[in-house]
């Protein structure tokens, strides 16, 4: 009788080895760039209570109204498994007073969770790497969220793949005034909107803005746009914003129909977009949330932060050809009998306590075999142990990438001539 073969679930994908290293090199350039901008790391849950996320993100946005995977649990409680980090990020800083007359920089990596239909660059189960900075209510913490990012694209190599488009959503106040006007534009041509619009037009307006209907661009571009209502505060912030940006010689388009997805936002709000992904185009988005952690419980206390698709910067790197991942391995050791088995055991372990890499056969073999398991493990050198080195008290080393003639090494002299080999 056969038995059913079980398979992940849709828009949930398994890293195999292979691929995983590129996830290395992301996951390493992040921890690099934010130990320079001095943002420490935060991890919170996978799973809040609902209520987090619907007070945080907005009952009427797309993820609280159709995508969170939301459940209750043995004791009738609604639960979530987070669909983004800032909202939990606000409430742990809130639970544990990391605000409280200090100012944080935090970062954070790792699982999200939306149902969506999975497509490229798009997933159910998706990753985040992300930055938070509480405390700072001017322009120069924009500025250095936006160069924390070109930073991370520089030391990844995609730098040349990207550009950023920013905007301003101003106050709570002129929104409010630039919402009642869109409204009403949109009303005039209610007929001609799609679906999606019609169902946002009285709860979520601003994110008509952001359809990718083709059919609805030329209604989108016509319509008010929110610069045209900034405060005299709101014209300042972004404006010195800009000039800063300029100065320093960061590239940028102003997008005066670009909004966010989520009702946090305030201020300024932007996108890294690439246009050799296709349609998904975004691999890091964010702005600022000053009235965030006060509508949670907390003191008032300004915000800035971005999120980046960890999926989307691994794809970028696969298109790099000179991004290609490091071999796992320095070394494969051959071990031909049981008494080299021993002796091979005694070598590998010197080896690696001196941080050399090493991977031994295990399982016996002809040599022609191992050899052939050596060049596939990519390593650079493989080191050959036989009954006649054990007797000797020597090694064989093999160049595998080199058209080097193999040489006897002195056992007791391995480490210092594989760190010769290796440079």
């Amino acid at each position: 009788m056969s038995t059913k073969v079980i398979q992940s679930v849709r828009g949930m994908n398994d890293l195999l080895p292979g691929t995983v290293e590129r996830w290395h090199i992301v996951e390493s350039a992040v921890r690099k760039v934010t130990e320079l901008y001095g943002y420490r790391e935060i991890r919170v849950p996978l799973i809040e209570r609902t209520e987090l996320f619907k007070r945080s993100i907005g009952d009427t946005t797309d993820i609280v109204e159709k995508e969170m995977y939301t459940f209750q649990d043995n004791n009738g409680e609604s639960l979530t498994l987070r669909p983004e980090a800032t909202a939990s990020c606000v409430r742990a800083g809130i639970e544990h007073s990391l605000f409280y007359n200090q100012r944080m920089r935090l970062w954070y990596m790792g699982p999200m969770f939306r149902y969506e239909r999975p497509q490229k660059g798009r997933y159910r189960q998706f990753h985040q790497f992300g930055v938070e900075a509480f405390g700072w209510t001017g322009p120069d913490v924009d500025t250095e969220i936006i160069l924390l990012a070109k930073t991370l694209w520089e030391l990844l190599g995609i730098a040349n793949n990207t550009r950023l488009q920013i905007n301003t959503l101003g106050t709570p106040e002129s929104r409010a005034k630039y919402r009642t006007d869109l409204i009403e534009y949109f009303e005039k041509c209610k007929n001609s909107l799609d679906a999606d619009s019609q169902r946002r037009l009285y709860t979520n307006p601003l994110r008509i803005l952001d359809t990718k209907n083709p059919d609805m661009q030329e209604i989108v571009q016509s319509s008010p746009v929110m610069t045209d209502y900034l405060s005299k505060d709101s014209r300042e912030h972004f404006d010195l914003l800009c000039t800063t940006l300029s100065e320093l010689g960061v590239e940028f388009e102003i997008n005066p129909r670009l909004v966010r997805g989520l009702d946090y936002y305030t201020g300024t709000v932007f996108e890294w977009l690439t246009d050799l992904l296709g349609a998904q185009n975004a691999i890091c988005a964010g702005g600022r949330y000053d009235e965030l952690v006060e509508s949670l419980g907390g003191q008032q206390v300004a915000g800035a932060g971005f999120a980046s698709g960890v999926e989307r910067l691994v794809e970028l790197l696969n298109l790099e050809s000179d991004n290609a991942p490091e071999s796992a391995t320095d070394i494969y050791v051959a071990v031909l009998g049981d008494e080299a088995e021993k002796a091979a055991f005694s070598v590998s372990e010197q080896l690696r306590s001196a941080g050399i890499r090493v991977v031994m056969n295990c399982g016996g073999g002809k040599l022609s075999r191992q050899l052939r398991h050596s060049d596939q493990s990519n390593a650079k050198l493989a080191i050959i142990i036989g009954e006649s080195e054990v007797a000797s008290g020597t090694v064989t080393l093999k160049y595998l990438r080199e058209n080097r003639s193999q040489e006897t090494i002195d056992a007791g002299k391995i480490i210092d001539a594989v760190r010769k080999a290796l440079k």
